[in-house]
């Protein structure tokens, strides 16, 4: 008998060992944990692309565009957000331009539109940031256009210079879209090496003949392109929007594709995609898709 009791109690130290939780961090419970955390960043081009007296668009103007692309961005990030349980928040959005707009009221807007959840994160901060990105962007784009002075987006000194500083965090999915018609140009950073350039505008790709259908040929064939900014950014995925070529050229978007692909690529980018200034409606599935990988 005593051999079965003793038996008995073995069998159950085993079965009550089993369902204790193994190597959890201190703290947690034997919930599996949620990493799935997202660190989402916009980059705007604030040059003259988004002026509708220089650009206009009868359709909807091109700053419209960006307003509804970025709100699109906010609903996608916080969707991600209301699938977790609150004691896995840790997951942040913010907005970035390259160099910061001299007008001071921007760059007041910018630091509105960091938001960042973690595990003290109430409810009514999801409105919050729903009533920021409807107001904000609009007042953003709005001044921009009044002061007029554009100067330009220095896109490749912010990923040789920034990128990893503002965009990587570690444990997290990184996600920087980029808004701007695909051309890059800024005086501080324009340079070239050998037949790569550190900008890209409609004259280069004329005087680089690619302006024909064997446009790729003649691109690989000079070894064309962007000069590399940065040795690895795997732990990045990248949506560029609003790809807007100048007219007269019919391969003029491709070429301009073709450039960023290639930089992506050397950059060891993983994902990414480039998307051209269509409608937001268009687009707004192909967002939320890349934040919450649900359409």
């Amino acid at each position: 008998m005593k051999k079965i009791l003793y038996l008995l109690l073995i069998i159950s130290l085993v079965c009550c060992c089993k369902k204790e939780p193994k190597d959890l961090p201190p703290g947690t419970t034997s919930s599996k944990v949620d990493s799935n955390n997202i660190n989402v960043s916009i980059l705007i081009d604030l040059s003259d692309r988004i002026d509708p007296q220089i650009n206009p668009n009868p359709t909807m103007e091109y700053f419209q565009r960006d307003i509804e692309y970025i709100k699109a961005i906010e609903k996608g990030f916080l969707n991600h957000i209301k699938t977790k349980r609150i004691i896995t928040y840790n997951d942040q959005m913010q907005v970035f331009f390259n160099p910061e707009p001299s007008d001071p009221k921007i760059n007041d807007f910018t630091k509105e539109l960091k938001v960042s959840f973690d595990q003290n994160t109430n409810k009514a901060y999801f409105n919050t940031v729903e009533k920021k990105y409807a107001t904000l962007p609009t007042n953003i784009y709005q001044s921009a256009i009044k002061d007029g002075k554009y100067v330009g987006s220095d896109i490749w000194e912010f990923f040789k210079n920034k990128v990893n500083d503002y965009c990587v965090k570690e444990d997290h999915k990184n996600i920087l879209f980029i808004l701007t018609d695909g051309y890059m140009y800024h005086e501080n950073s324009k340079f070239s090496e050998k037949t790569k350039t550190s900008y890209l505008t409609s004259k280069l790709i004329k005087s680089n003949n690619l302006t024909k259908s064997d446009f790729k040929t003649t691109f690989e064939k000079n070894n064309f392109g962007f000069v590399k900014a940065n040795d690895n950014l795997s732990n990045l995925e990248v949506i560029v929007l609003g790809i807007n070529p100048e007219k007269g050229n019919p391969f003029e978007e491709a070429v301009i594709k073709e450039y960023w692909e290639n930089w992506f690529k050397e950059m060891k980018i993983k994902k990414y995609q480039i998307k051209s200034a269509d409608l937001p409606s268009n687009l707004e599935p192909i967002i939320i898709k890349a934040i919450t990988g649900e359409s």
